[in-house]
């Protein structure tokens, strides 16, 4: 019987030149030479014989291979319903397999609605829809694939189920939405596949889906189909509390993480597997012989408590989503939506956030929509086009960073964006977003010369579209979970940042205080006895420090290329480093704002961060470092007991100096909580690297107040000079304050005091003198 189809159609879907693929293969009632029949058309390459076996009796009807040696057909009788039936495929290597027909199934579950909402920029939970997801249609279960080429002549999928052929399973469009889709039986979880796109003029590229939800281990690409849905949460309690809590008035403290620099183990150790899985792959680092990543679940038996110990509130991962290249830090993302396959699955880093969970530990995640990188498998001329970058170089790329930068007056990049952080909400239940370098967005000539940017269409610099991104990101965030954290890394001075969206803010909910980081680093680089000179450097942070919810963060990036570790960056002999040290943290922490602390600074690193090396482990050993690692712990639960320190801290309420004018360079403010103004804190820096004896500072009440800590404290490797436990007032009004204390300043310290009524007994003072 002569082919069907005419053999430019066959030889179009042998070269894998089909824009409508559905229109030609599986099923089709055609009309020829006068009569009305039904024929079964399949296109299997590396096929000797195909054979159509009905399912309702296992018959085997022999299809005709017709004009290519990939293209075969079954022609019916006229009146002859079509069967369900499977492909019984002779390989030409001679192995024999049973397939499932792609093409006699729907296309895809994206409905109409779905590609409106998408193409509108509105679809907030599109990562449901697009990508590759375990599905069952007509009772065969499957993967659905689904990728947005707009521009693509046509689209195929790539895998290990296909030989890694695009012919076979060629995609279908969706009308006008851009978005190519197919149903493809059988495929397991755990596949490898790309996309195929093809251009217009031929070109070819090969690409990772941008919605996969994992990836290759590098230098791999390809995706990878994955079931998130397998996993069964254990922190529904922390969920419940979090929704119905004000994470402003709540301490926050944070520990900001590396996970591959953290720590790593020796190659010779298994990786961990949950029960009945196979072992998680884990990356061999590059860099140290013999050695691998620590897993998600590693880190989770190793990190979590070591966190929890030290009393921070929160771990802050560098991202985490899937990276091609380890020096990057995770900051040039390729798979927005793939957890990073080097520490482990998917399951794997949710296992380790729920263990965060379950320790009362809340986890961030650094998140990167400012820039993506040129990698030929990614986001870069996705579909042969400028797709996801803007095509003008002027406000497309980042000469800089070598990256380019998204389209934010698309529609679908912004929704693909915007429900990518949803996205870490819903299927990590990560507790707050960590947005990388919001200064760049913003501004249409960040980091460029002039001639290298575009002026908007009101001739400033600002990025219209991306701020009006970043306001409706953050109002979803908050619609969908409220009790959420976003965390701007924003440099300048634009205003109103953690200001709601409803009155003209970006709508974050905290803000990286980058000035008060440089005036502070700035100042303990000096020696010692200049510092008196330069007392602005300390006191300026609160003409400002209610503007905005600050969070002071002393960051990666302060111990990177050339900076040096926080203690190198301090003069004098390792006593007094350690002592500016814990006089430096001491007033971050009472200081109004929320905290954050890179690795490593906690017991005093000397070298700089190397994201190719681990932490200084060994120092460890020494006192010095252990009783700084002590400090910070003290710190830690001071935060999280004195209300003082956590919950008025966006409010002129809640600070007062009692003097800020002392050339000598000593300090002192109180610090008052929002639900009781009767409970408050006195702090007191001596920055100078002298012991002030019969030093005497202003306080509001009468009565004995409580020294609750002293960094100069013996059992944080001080000198042991101090108070003796506290100080009753004396009735000598002061600093414009009725009463005032008589006090020990330890050189380079600060000190806590709380007032109590009566004085407390004192079992062996951390204070000698």
């Amino acid at each position: 019987m002569p082919a069907t189809l005419t053999p430019d159609q066959i030889d179009r879907l042998a070269s894998n030149l089909c824009s409508h693929p559905f229109e030609l293969l599986g099923p089709q009632q055609v009309e020829q030479n006068g009569s009305s029949f039904w024929v079964i058309r399949a296109l299997i390459p590396n096929a000797k014989s195909v054979s159509a076996i009905d399912s309702s009796n296992q018959k085997k009807h022999l299809m005709q291979q017709v004009h290519h040696d990939a293209y075969f057909e079954l022609a019916l009788s006229p009146g002859q319903k079509v069967f369900p039936y499977q492909f019984e495929v002779e390989r030409s290597w001679g192995d024999v397999e049973t397939i499932d027909d792609p093409y006699c199934h729907p296309p895809t579950r994206v409905g109409d609605m779905d590609l409106h909402l998408y193409g509108e920029g509105n679809h907030h939970r599109i990562f449901e829809k697009m990508g590759a997801h375990v599905d069952a249609l007509d009772g065969v279960a499957g993967v659905s694939f689904a990728v947005w080429a707009p521009n693509a002549r046509n689209v195929s999928i790539l895998g290990d189920f296909n030989q890694w052929d695009g012919r076979q399973h060629q995609m279908q469009p969706m009308g006008s939405s851009g978005v190519w889709a197919l149903f493809i039986p059988n495929v397991p979880v755990g596949a490898a596949y790309k996309y195929e796109i093809k251009n217009h003029e031929g070109h070819i590229f090969e690409k990772t889906d941008p919605y996969g939800f994992q990836q290759e281990i590098r230098p791999n690409t390809a995706s990878i189909v994955t079931d998130l849905s397998s996993y069964a949460w254990n922190d529904h309690a922390w969920v419940e509390r979090r929704k119905n809590s004000d994470p402003l008035k709540q301490p926050i403290s944070v520990y900001e993480v590396h996970p591959g620099s953290w720590q790593h183990i020796g190659s010779d150790v298994e990786p961990p597997a949950a029960a009945g899985e196979k072992p998680a792959a884990i990356a061999m680092t590059e860099y140290k012989e013999n050695t691998r990543f620590l897993s998600y679940r590693e880190l989770a038996d190793k990190l979590v408590p070591y966190v929890k110990e030290l009393g921070y509130t929160h771990i802050e991962l560098l991202p985490v989503a899937e990276h091609p290249y380890d020096g990057s830090w995770g900051y040039q993302v390729i798979g927005y939506y793939a957890a990073t396959s080097r520490y482990g699955s998917p399951q794997d880093l949710m296992y380790f956030i729920d263990r965060c969970h379950q320790e009362d530990i809340g986890v961030i995640v650094d998140w990167v929509p400012g820039h993506f990188p040129k990698d030929g498998h990614g986001l870069a001329l996705f579909d042969g086009t400028h797709l996801y970058e803007h095509e003008d170089p002027r406000k497309g790329e980042h000469k800089t960073w070598g990256t380019l930068v998204f389209n934010y007056s698309r529609n679908e990049v912004r929704n693909f964006l915007t429900a990518n952080v949803l996205f870490w909400f819903e299927k990590y239940h990560i507790d707050g977003i960590r947005v990388d370098a919001v200064a760049s967005m913003l501004y249409n000539d960040y980091d460029r010369e002039d001639g290298e940017w575009l002026r908007n269409e009101y001739g400033g610099r600002e990025n219209i579209e991306a701020i009006e991104f970043i306001k409706q990101l953050n109002h979803l965030i908050f619609q969908y979970y409220p009790g959420a954290l976003s965390i701007a890394e924003e440099s300048t001075d634009w205003p109103m940042v953690t200001w709601p969206t409803h009155v003209g803010g970006l709508g974050f909910n905290l803000k990286w205080n980058m000035g008060w980081m440089h005036d502070m680093l700035d100042y303990f680089s000096m020696d010692p006895w200049f510092r008196q000179f330069h007392q602005n450097l300390v006191t300026f942070s609160i003409m400002y420090a209610f503007n905005e919810n600050f969070m002071l963060a002393l960051s990666h990036d302060e111990v990177v290329h050339g900076k040096s570790n926080i203690i190198g960056k301090i003069p004098g002999d390792d006593w007094g480093k350690f002592a500016s040290m814990r006089c430096l943290y001491g007033y971050m922490f009472t200081h109004p704002g929320k905290q954050t602390m890179f690795m490593g600074m906690e017991f005093g690193q000397w070298y700089e961060w190397n994201v190719w090396d681990d932490l200084q482990w060994e120092l460890t050993q020494y006192d010095s470092h252990t009783k700084l690692k002590d400090y910070i712990r003290a710190l830690n639960h001071l935060a999280r007991e004195e209300s003082a320190l956590y919950t008025n801290d966006f409010d002129y309420s809640g600070f007062q100096w009692i003097d800020c004018s002392d050339t000598s360079g000593v300090i002192s403010f109180i610090r008052r909580g929002a639900d009781d103004s009767s409970e408050f804190l006195v702090i007191v820096c001596n920055f100078a690297p002298v012991v002030r004896s019969n030093y005497r500072i202003g306080v509001p009440e009468s009565g004995f107040y409580q020294e609750i800590l002293n960094s100069d404290a013996s059992e944080f490797w001080g000198s042991g000079a101090g108070n003796l436990g506290g100080k009753y007032s004396d009735d000598i009004g002061y600093h414009n304050q009725p009463y005032s204390l008589d006090l020990c300043l330890p050189m380079l310290s600060t000190l806590v005091l709380k007032l109590r009524q009566a004085e407390p007994e004192v079992e062996g003072s951390s204070s000698e003198a």
